[in-house]
């Protein structure tokens, strides 16, 4: 695998990671982990991140 596949590959993954972050955050989904009840507010965080990192790797793949 070249590095623009690679790039193309993970910008897709992050930006569907980043999207069912919105998604949880805008529906009110609640999502619990070993019994722990993960904040609204993280998935804000985390769909800014991925979102951030999926924006970056499609950009650099259009370089590459």
């Amino acid at each position: 695998m070249d590095g623009k596949t690679f790039l193309t590959v993970a910008g897709v993954i992050f930006v569907i990671v980043s999207l069912a972050h919105l998604l949880r955050a805008l529906m009110g989904w609640p999502v619990t982990i070993a019994g722990w009840n993960v904040p609204m507010w993280l998935s804000w965080v985390a769909f800014v991140i991925a979102g951030g990192l999926g924006y970056f790797g499609l950009s650099l793949s259009g370089r590459a």
